[in-house]
Formats: C-alpha cells, structure tokens, sequence
C-alpha cells in the first residue's frame, strides 16, 4: 500500500500573518469611520468583525512565534501548546462579537435610521477584496495548522459577508429598504457563529488533550499491529503537542523470535508508520506477551 506523509511544515507564514494583519487594520479604520459616518450598522458590525479577526491573527501570529522557543526544564515541549490556547482564545473572542453586533442589532430596531446604500455597497466592496486577498494568503497552509485554517476560514466569512452587505447596499440605495441594514447585521452573526463553532469544539477538545480531529485510534492501532515484529499494543494515548503537531505514546507487545538487538529497528519501523496517521512525536515500550504490565490499561 503506497502511503502519503502528512507534513506539518509551513511556509512563508509570517509574511502572510503581517500582511494580512496590516491590510485588515487599514480596512477595520476606514470601515468604522464610514459605518459611523452614514449610519450604518451592517458596516459597523462587520468592521467589529474584522477588528476580531486581526486580533486573532495577532495572536496567532505571536503562538507561532513562541512555538519555536526552545523546550526548557520547566516546559519540556516548549512553548508549542500555546497554538492550541491562541485558537481556543481566537474563537470565545469572536463569541463576544457575536454578543455585541445583537446588541447592537435590537437596539437599532427600536430607532431606525436613513442609510446612504450607495456608499455602503462601496466600503463593503473594498471589503470583499481585502477578505479575499487575506485568506488567499492561507490558502497554501490552511490544512496544516488549526490556527491557519481558523484564519481562512475567518477571512473567507468575512468576504461572504462582504458580499451581502453589498447587495443590501444596493438594494437600500434603489427602494430605501432600511431594514436590510439590521437583516445583514444578523446574517452577520450567523455567519461568525457558523465559522467559529467547528473552531471553537476542535481548539477545546485539544486543550482538554483529546484525540485530534482526523486521527482515529483503531486505524492508529492498526498501523502498529501491520509493523513486523508487533504482536499487540495497549496503553496507547494520542494528544496534540501544538496545531499542527500530534503525539502518542504507547505499550508494545513483541511477538517472541524479536530480539533485543532488533528493537532498535522495530521502534524506527513503528514510527515511520504513525508519520503515515500524522503522528509526530511517539514514546514506545516494549514488552513481551509473558510480562505482567502493572499500569492501569486505558487501551
């Protein structure tokens, strides 16, 4: 069976973090001048969107920074972890958004306003071409690192969103249909929420050191067994080391002809096997079929 490596190996990130930060803050301003400037609370509502987004992809920004701090005494894996934190962090930040466009949202219900649907659609459009720019920007990466991909799946929204505050623009601007302007700020909410929910479950079940999203223990457990020399494996645990990186540590039953010189072999045949299940750090040992394992089994 031919096997296709999973490589956690990102290019050209931290270019595509300081340029999609900067030409997001740049658009966030002109945004919420403009929203501010002729009442518009869609344009409001998605520039607190997008002012969530590039502080969501500052942080990112700086987890993988600290990823790549070297492991000390006191944080033997370094600082890896914290790409999972900043994607945890990331999405009860767009949660908050969420609450106040509502807010904001109902409020607005009780005093409507004349909106300039000419210059909304205008300020949305430059919007659809800074969302898009972004998340092509991630494009490359965005299956390699749960921050990555949060953040093209964030500009990608946002560019959907883009669209239909130029539609609702247009439409106020030839039938002065003002109540679009609260309809979009709620699809809006709809939108972040539906982006961010798949987030939000992936980075806490990674926090809480659960089994990563894609990797299934059995096939895991059967990759092992297939190795040469493997009779049977238990006490196995898989957790994420960061976004991109996973880890497993496992007991391995040797099948009795294996002998201690061949040990070294087998531990190397094993993990050249988990890499094929995006399996990068593995800590075996080894047992015979004989020996009384006295840890509490858990697999």
């Amino acid at each position: 069976m031919e096997h296709h490596h999973h490589t956690s190996k990102i290019t050209n990130l931290n270019r595509a973090f300081v340029i999609g930060i900067s030409i997001n803050t740049l658009y966030v301003v002109v945004e919420l001048i403009a929203g501010i400037f002729y009442n518009s609370l869609s344009l409001i509502s998605d520039a607190g969107h997008n002012l969530s987004d590039v502080a969501a992809l500052s942080l990112a920004l700086l987890a993988f920074r600290l990823a790549k701090a070297e492991a000390t005494d006191k944080f033997t894996y370094g600082y890896r972890k914290s790409t999972i934190l900043v994607s945890l962090i990331n999405s009860v930040v767009l949660f908050v958004a969420i609450g106040g466009i509502i807010w904001e949202t109902f409020s607005r219900l009780n005093h409507p306003v004349v909106i300039q649907g000419k210059a909304v659609a205008i300020v949305a459009g430059i919007g659809i071409v800074v969302n898009t720019v972004s998340a092509l920007l991630f494009f490359r990466n965005k299956d390699k690192d749960l921050n990555v991909k949060g953040a093209y799946l964030h500009m990608m929204a946002d560019a959907a969103v883009s669209m239909g505050v130029v539609v609702s623009g247009v439409l106020i601007m030839l039938y002065q249909l003002y109540w679009l302007d609260v309809a979009m700020s709620l699809l809006i909410v709809i939108v972040i929420f539906y982006s961010t929910w798949n987030l939000f479950k992936d980075s806490l079940s990674l926090t809480l050191d659960g089994v990563p999203k894609g990797i299934n223990i059995k096939e895991v457990i059967d990759e092992i067994k297939e190795v040469e020399g493997v009779l049977d494996v238990h006490h196995l645990h898989v957790w994420a080391i960061s976004t991109s990186q996973n880890a497993l540590t496992a007991h391995i039953i040797v099948r009795p002809n294996v002998g201690i010189e061949q040990l070294d072999m087998l531990k190397k045949n094993i993990k050249h096997e988990l890499e094929h299940v995006n399996i990068q750090h593995a800590t075996l040992e080894f047992e015979t079929h004989d020996e009384n394992c006295t840890d509490i089994h858990t697999n």
